[in-house]
């Protein structure tokens, strides 16, 4: 009984750290927007975090769960479609951690370790490393849901 409570309590914090960021009308057009595969932005970031989430907890790193999934929820908040050939999109890869970071600016106030986890999301590409646990988290992370979504791997 002790751990379908400990699942359901995992749940219940997850969906409320989800809630806080997902709940903002910016959030929501992040659906529009294919990341890998046929994977919307908005699922990707959705399993980024809930991954890095499980990875966190599996690994006994409990100590900055919110700010975890805070910044995996907004590694990759911009707003436009990549694959579209355009001069904007150019070096998507090397960056959108920057844009992604000046939206989440805007739109929500974000600590040092969130701001560390989207800008350097992307390492080694971006070549400056994360420096924090998290950050390193949804670094490996956000490659691990990249790779299955590219190959159209529904892991889900």
């Amino acid at each position: 009984m002790r751990n379908k409570n400990e699942n359901l309590n995992k749940k219940i914090h997850f969906e409320s750290y989800l809630e806080q960021i997902c709940s903002h009308r910016n959030y929501e057009q992040l659906k529009k927007y294919i990341q890998h595969g046929n994977t919307s932005v908005y699922d990707h970031s959705v399993k980024v975090a809930y991954y890095s989430l499980r990875t966190a907890e599996s690994l006994g790193i409990n100590g900055h769960k919110e700010e975890l999934v805070r910044g995996a929820l907004l590694h990759d908040y911009f707003f436009y479609d990549w694959h579209i050939k355009d001069k904007s999109h150019r070096m998507h890869g090397f960056k959108h951690p920057y844009s992604a970071l000046k939206n989440a600016q805007c739109d929500f106030e974000l600590t040092d370790r969130e701001k560390n986890i989207i800008l350097r999301h992307m390492f080694p590409l971006v070549p400056i490393p994360p420096t924090c646990v998290e950050g390193w988290i949804v670094c490996f992370v956000d490659k691990y849901c990249s790779l299955l979504e590219t190959l159209f791997i529904n892991d889900r």
